[in-house]
């Protein structure tokens, strides 16, 4: 496909849906860039975050006083905050995506109102456009909530498994 034509087809559909379908854009592209980056913190990352913890429990000559056991909450408390960095800002994106799309909605449904109040009920084809505007961007904000929903769980999994596996691994005597 040509750059040229696939960047005037977006154009065209971004005017179809009218000016609430650039913000579910803008708010898609905002929670994939935090779902890749937390992917690249678990795949890149998380490793080093993990291995200085434990590098730092088996430093320790003590693990089994009552500070030892603080110091060793205090390490997988730091390494749980790291994990979640940004987990529930992606689930809140996830919630507000279908949100953005009511309110594409309404907004369509009020203008397909307006058309009828000037024009009366009989054009179907000046209508059209409202009803586009209506339904587009609900389907964009479903579709943006969905793919986004089924990453931010295996994300919000996959930070609580790796902080548990690291519970295991900093042993207590």
């Amino acid at each position: 496909m040509d750059p040229i034509t696939a960047f005037n087809n977006l154009q065209m559909f971004l005017e179809r849906g009218g000016p609430i379908l650039t913000w579910i854009m803008g708010l898609t592209f905002i929670m994939w860039a935090f779902i890749l980056e937390r992917l690249a913190y678990f795949n890149f990352a998380h490793k080093g975050v993990r291995n200085r913890a434990i590098q730092e429990w088996g430093a320790r000559s003590d693990h089994k006083s009552w500070h030892a056991m603080a110091i060793r909450d205090q390490l997988i408390s730091e390494v749980k905050h790291k994990a979640d960095q940004n987990v529930e800002l992606i689930k809140t994106l996830v919630a507000v995506a279908p949100l953005f799309g009511l309110l594409g909605t309404v907004t369509g449904m009020v203008s397909v109102f307006d058309v009828m109040a000037i024009l009366g009920s009989s054009d179907a084809r000046a209508m059209s456009s409202g009803v586009a505007r209506a339904t587009i961007p609900t389907m964009a904000g479903m579709v943006a909530a969905l793919s986004g929903l089924m990453l931010s769980s295996q994300i919000e999994r996959m930070a609580k498994q790796r902080v548990h596996e690291l519970a295991d691994e900093l042993e207590v005597d």
